[in-house]
């Protein structure tokens, strides 16, 4: 019996020896020790080991959200921090949330490969970890515009705001459907609307016509706001562009500086409410100017008609 009990005490110790070589041998991975703290919506806290990172996709859920799941075809909002993890150093390469101003992201699918499976699933409200190695990144080539290497892996954390479908449209009450001597604009939501255009000369000066009322707050300058549209020629009445076509809303900073819109946009559109349907009329300088849009086929003596569904507004002053 003692002879039994001292070999049990002996293998105990070998196991327990066994288990703290393997420990200090680096058994665990590199990447799935990035730890992140933090509540959604502040600015989290990340430490990555200063080693290198492994080859592996390391996806995490560290806050669970309860809104709507992101679907493959939902663009969203998200507030996020992206690192480039490069041997044993990490660099942050983008903050959103010290900016006040989240983004607007792509359909989920049209994310990097590590993205999308980190993401697509998750409730709106979650905060996810997505540690992502080349091979689920950027692959072979990197990305030298944006300073990534191949062998770079990216660490993203990222709150997931609110998820945009593709059929998203405004939800408001119907107030106007244009007509006389602007375009008459259908009533249809949830698909792009129908845009009928006088055979009359346009306005010349900037032209704006709230066609269903919102109910949210008004856009503020500066904010992220988030909308689908169409765009026609007067002239040709013929559809440009349009999101509806694209599958997808457009995100953009409005009255930015510099300007990510044309003219008419930034002046048009803020003051309006969240849940809006907007037509603008714009003659030349407050669309592409005298150059116009060689590649769109816009002339520089050409008006332009919007129809703008206003679905959201983050940053100062949304809510």
């Amino acid at each position: 019996m003692r002879r039994i009990a001292a070999l049990a005490v002996t293998v105990a110790v070998s196991i327990a020896m066994m288990a703290t070589m393997l420990a200090g041998c680096g058994s665990s991975s590199p990447s799935a020790d990035v730890k992140v703290t933090g509540t959604f919506g502040k600015n989290p806290a990340v430490n990555i080991p200063q080693v290198k990172p492994d080859n592996q996709l390391v996806v995490k859920t560290m806050v669970k959200g309860t809104g709507p799941q992101l679907g493959q075809s939902d663009a969203f909002v998200g507030n996020y921090v992206g690192y480039v993890w490069s041997g044993t150093k990490s660099t942050l390469k983008v903050d959103t949330f010290t900016q006040s101003t989240p983004s607007l992201f792509p359909p989920g699918a049209e994310l990097l490969k590590g993205l999308k499976q980190a993401l697509v699933g998750q409730r709106a409200g979650s905060r996810v970890l997505a540690v992502i190695p080349p091979a689920d990144g950027y692959g072979t080539q990197g990305n030298p515009q944006g300073g990534i290497k191949a062998t770079d892996t990216l660490v993203f954390v990222v709150d997931l705001i609110k998820a945009y479908g593709a059929t998203s449209s405004a939800g408001g009450q119907q107030v106007s459907r244009g007509g006389g001597a602007l375009p008459t604009v259908g009533s249809a939501q949830g698909a792009a609307p129908s845009v009928t255009i006088p055979n009359t000369a346009p306005p010349t000066t900037l032209t704006v016509r709230t066609l269903i009322q919102g109910s949210g707050p008004k856009v503020a300058k500066g904010q992220l706001i988030v909308v689908q549209y169409v765009g026609m020629i007067w002239a040709s009445k013929k559809v440009f562009d349009s999101s509806w076509r694209d599958g997808a809303p457009l995100g953009f900073t409005v009255g930015a500086t510099p300007e990510q819109v044309i003219p008419g946009w930034d002046k048009g559109l803020v003051g309006q409410n969240i849940g809006s349907r907007v037509l603008l009329v714009l003659p030349p300088a407050d669309g592409y100017g005298k150059s116009g849009n060689s590649q769109a086929g816009i002339k520089g003596t050409d008006t332009l008609v919007f129809v703008v569904d206003i679905l959201g507004a983050y940053g100062p002053a949304s809510t």
